[in-house]
């Protein structure tokens, strides 16, 4: 078993195995972070560093408590970024933004109860769903396409949902076929994604910065297009869901302790990869754009990472063995070795 399984799931054990009970809300009042044992100097390099790559919002949250909060405004330059990725206004200081492909990590916990509801499985075809035509294989091809290929981007389609080679064969991250996946779940659930997702995950969760909205009409036509706008604060909660095992901040279960494990198993085409889900400390990672590195995904970060990630490095990094979150938003980063070079400072600032 691979290291961030064994911890998350040994971790999942033991609190399957205690009475439930409500764990204590998130406070987001930043406190001392040298008490909380962190290098002072060193933060200070991590903030500086995280500054100069066009961040309009960094969190760091370690045991439910708040070791950095900050936030940029976008300067006047930015004004085509604030037209197609944010929302007016600005909720405690951050901007509202739409982030991307981490909405996929949001989609697999919506999947993920949707089977712990008995409403879906994830080994059927897509078809059975949505019927014959979804994509632009033949009937008999789109049949040998499950919901879980789709989760894990094995597809075997080509961006345009043209078919290439037989599902579960290669990994190739492939938003448009990925972006079946919220019909689906609307056709399961019987409601609007948008009603399912505060009724499932973001009211329970105590999101109430986040919710979906059309994209701008530039792109609407890339295949996905429903933009998923939301806060660091509300990242921070869905990777504090994840450490509180699948609970509520109110004791309530969001999701399974079963289904919660079954996102950071990694899949047989692409072992950094979950359903949807990033997966540090594999020996090698496939990742998009048919690119593949020869080492973990961010090997200077703890094995057992998991991410959610987005375009325009929008980033939730949860490592359970130290109870962290880390989540950032913003512009592209202009390090295009961002995670690493993030990495290297966070593990010189944090507690010893």
């Amino acid at each position: 078993m691979t290291p961030a399984r064994t911890l998350l799931t040994i971790s999942i054990m033991l609190t399957s195995a205690c009475t439930i009970q409500a764990v204590s809300p998130l406070d987001f009042t930043v406190g001392d972070p040298q008490k909380a044992g962190w290098d002072a100097a060193a933060l200070k390099d991590v903030v500086a560093f995280v500054e100069s790559q066009k961040t309009t919002g960094f969190l760091i949250i370690q045991d439910r408590k708040v070791i950095l909060e900050q936030n940029w405004p976008l300067p006047p330059s930015s004004a085509t970024f604030a037209a197609n990725f944010t929302r007016t206004g600005y909720a405690h200081g951050a901007l509202q933004e739409d982030v991307a492909s981490a909405q996929k990590s949001f989609v697999a916990i919506l999947a993920g109860v949707a089977i712990d509801k008995k409403l879906l499985d994830i080994s059927k075809p897509v078809s059975s769903y949505l019927g014959p035509g979804w994509s632009k294989a033949s009937t008999e091809q789109e049949m040998r396409i499950t919901v879980r290929n789709l989760l894990e981007m094995s597809s075997g389609l080509t961006e345009a949902l043209n078919y290439e080679l037989p599902a579960s064969t290669k990994f190739f991250y492939n938003t448009p076929a990925y972006a079946m996946l919220k019909p689906v779940l609307e056709k399961v659930s019987r409601k609007k994604l948008d009603d399912l997702t505060g009724e499932w995950l973001t009211q329970p969760a105590g999101m109430t910065e986040t919710l979906w909205r059309q994209r701008p009409a530039g792109f609407r036509d890339v295949g996905n297009p429903t933009g998923l706008y939301t806060t660091p604060r509300d990242m921070a909660k869905l990777g504090q869901l994840i450490l509180d095992h699948g609970k509520s901040l109110d004791g309530r279960r969001v999701i399974s302790t079963e289904q919660l494990s079954s996102l950071t198993e990694r899949s047989p085409a692409n072992p950094a990869y979950g359903r949807l889900w990033w997966l540090n400390g594999s020996s090698y990672a496939l990742l998009p754009a048919n690119a593949r590195r020869e080492s973990a995904l961010i090997p200077a970060a703890p094995m057992d990472l998991v991410a959610a990630l987005g375009a325009l490095d929008r980033k939730i990094y949860v490592v359970p063995s130290r109870k962290l979150i880390v989540v950032r938003t913003g512009q592209a980063a202009v390090d295009r070795n961002f995670d690493q070079e993030l990495w290297s400072r966070l593990m010189k600032a944090e507690p010893k």
